[in-house]
């Protein structure tokens, strides 16, 4: 059988307009073409598919079987011509990607350069922010994608990916009166001066959440952007800092880390994109879900390079990937 995909194309609208006159006029070319295809196509499936003997065309028992068919093998085709045109889209162009400020995280960065390396006609421009301000900036469109933080008891919704989930802990110097706790409460750690990332962070928000829940009001007497500089501070007795657990791994003998035993909530890294994503963001995000929830266990870096000037280790930890 040799079933083109113009007969079908015939067969439809011949159907859907009961003429061969009309059809012919839709279809652009002359009944006499229309009724050619058509017969072709009943000789080859063997029987009719119209009944001719009134002054419309009616579809038989067989063509109304075949229609169907008939119309979903065409919207097939369609599919696989708008999948080759979203391909084609990716050639070239520019996507608006957002990071939360001082976050550098080893799958996005993967995903990226991945990205990069098979799309190289496509810019990618990324920019740093608190995380309220980049999910406003993907809700408003001036962002296509970005990665932040938001308190994990927050409903994402069906544009979002939780990536990594962590629960908040203090950091306290060796000589600072908590030090010598396993774990501390709210309740202690409000007692003394704070050292925390801004408002907007996703880790001040699980923070402040906490607090208020439980009527404190604690005393943020430190604020940086980077998670190093809130340990530098906390190392150097001038407050305890409240961050992730891995924002504090691997600085040596002069930090002591304790669990905040009564926050339950952890702090998530999600993607955001935007309700509409165009095709250059739906394929970095399959390469994102790739690299975030591959088989094997990312290593998230949370703090920029070690620092010459002391001899803490580069902050590196294991996190948990949320699917």
């Amino acid at each position: 059988m040799d079933m083109e995909l113009r007969q079908l194309e015939y067969f439809i609208a011949v159907a859907e307009e009961s003429n061969f006159t009309r059809a012919a006029e839709r279809v652009h070319i002359s009944q006499s073409g229309v009724s050619a295809q058509i017969r072709q196509l009943e000789h080859e499936l063997g029987t009719d598919l119209f009944d001719r003997s009134g002054r419309t065309a009616t579809l038989t028992t067989a063509g109304e079987a075949a229609l169907a068919h008939a119309r979903t093998a065409l919207a097939s085709v369609a599919a696989v011509r708008e999948a080759v045109d979203q391909v084609r889209g990716l050639v070239r162009g520019r996507i608006q990607i957002g990071m939360v400020n001082s976050c550098t995280t080893e799958p996005l960065f993967e995903a990226l350069a991945t990205f990069h390396g098979e799309y190289p006609g496509i810019e990618i421009v990324l920019s740093e922010d608190t995380s309220d301000r980049l999910i406003e900036r993907v809700r408003a469109g001036t962002l296509e994608l970005a990665l932040a933080g938001i308190p994990g008891d927050v409903e994402l919704g069906p544009h979002a990916l939780p990536v990594v989930s962590e629960h908040l802990v203090a950091a306290v110097s060796t000589t600072h009166p908590l030090a010598q706790l396993s774990s501390v409460n709210l309740s202690d750690l409000v007692l003394h001066p704070l050292a925390c990332l801004p408002t907007g962070t996703g880790i001040r928000a699980v923070f402040d959440h906490a607090c208020a829940a439980r009527g404190l009001g604690p005393r943020v007497a430190l604020q940086a952007a980077a998670p190093r500089a809130v340990v530098d501070l906390a190392v150097r007795g001038l407050g305890v800092a409240v961050l992730s657990a891995s924002m504090t791994a691997g600085y040596g003998h002069g930090l002591r880390t304790l669990p905040i035993k009564d926050i339950t909530v952890p702090a998530v890294l999600a993607l955001f994109w935007t309700k509409i994503p165009s095709p250059a963001i739906q394929e970095l995000l399959r390469y994102c879900r790739r690299a975030f929830t591959g088989p094997a266990p990312r290593t998230l870096e949370m703090v920029q390079p070690r620092p010459a000037e002391n001899d803490y280790a580069a902050e590196r930890s294991l996190l948990d990937a949320a699917t």
